[in-house]
């Protein structure tokens, strides 16, 4: 530099005596006097440690965000994906429940009506001629019939929960309940049920659908209070629950909690159709239709202490 060089820069990593490790800029700049001639030189010594450290986590930062990115956006690549497929998926199952319903209803339903018409036009016909044993024979077949029938319009009524759209709205739950009590009291007016229906139950719910929930809870709850002296129903909301739970509560014969896992499952009861009779299908479309609103429902019973069925509806 005294010998007339050019000004220079230097950075390097240099180990003190002391043994730290640091990144160092030395810069060497001439000194002129006015006339131009260099008469000593000046160096300016910069610690750049914590600048170079910080670019480098800088750095790092951004590979890591550009790596995070990347993932990401694999990741969303497999759920659109998995999307596409749980969708098609989806449907073609929707497809195949269409088809088992126009099956139930077109090609089973047909052999039972026939069955049933043919039956009675040999008990009407042929009648007089039967004994008693037989008569009771053809009556037995009618019976099976018109269960069978029953059954399978349950099925199709599950099948229609499970892919109906829902059309949410603000529902009086208290009012319906009361409407679905007073079809239950008209179809069977010399029982004597007391029903108790808490006031200003509202929920956001299809009403269609809140209407069959209440109708198989309700319908239970007076099928098996009927062997009850005093038969009581009620329908409330549990204080300070979040969310909301409701309860339908009834003092009949009530169950053995120990079986409590096949209460919503199709075709299982845990009464005998000697006892009560049913088809084991409301209470898993009850079920059904709960879930497919976002809640729960379950239930607690004894035997001989009644049972409560509790739901949410988000």
């Amino acid at each position: 530099m005294l010998g007339g060089g050019a000004a220079e820069r230097l950075e390097d990593w240099y180990t003190s005596v002391w043994g730290k490790r640091s990144r160092v800029r030395f810069e060497v700049a001439p000194l002129r006097d006015t006339a131009g001639a260099v008469r000593g030189a000046i160096t300016i010594i910069q610690d750049m440690t914590e600048r170079v450290q910080a670019e480098a986590a800088r750095q790092e930062s951004e590979e890591q965000v550009r790596r995070s990115q990347q993932e990401l956006e694999t990741l969303n690549r497999e759920l659109e994906r998995r999307v596409a497929e749980r969708t098609a998926q989806l449907e073609a199952a929707n497809r195949e429940l269409q088809a088992f319903g126009y099956s139930v209803s077109h090609d089973l339903m047909a052999p039972l009506r026939a069955i049933d018409g043919f039956v009675r036009i040999v008990a009407e016909d042929d009648g007089a001629a039967l004994s008693a044993t037989s008569l009771a024979h053809l009556q037995r077949v009618l019976t099976n019939v018109g269960r069978m029938a029953t059954l399978i319009d349950r099925l199709l009524e599950l099948s229609r929960v499970t892919r109906a759209e829902l059309h949410r709205g603000r529902v009086d739950l208290s009012a319906l309940a009361r409407s679905v009590a007073a079809e239950l009291q008209q179809a069977e007016p010399g029982r004597r049920v007391v029903v108790q229906i808490a006031p200003d139950l509202a929920v956001d719910a299809d009403p269609m659908l809140l209407r069959i929930v209440l109708q198989n809870l309700l319908a239970n709850a007076w099928k098996y209070t009927s062997r009850t002296d005093l038969a009581r129903i009620e329908l409330g909301r549990q204080a300070g629950a979040q969310p909301a739970v409701y309860v339908v509560r009834d003092n009949g014969a009530g169950f053995d909690m120990a079986h409590a896992g096949r209460l919503f499952v199709p075709f299982q009861r845990l009464h005998g159709a000697d006892e009560f009779a049913g088809t084991g299908i409301g209470l898993a479309t009850t079920q059904r239709i709960i879930e497919r609103h976002g809640g729960r429902i379950w239930a607690e019973s004894a035997v001989g202490q009644g049972a409560a069925f509790f739901f949410t509806l988000p």
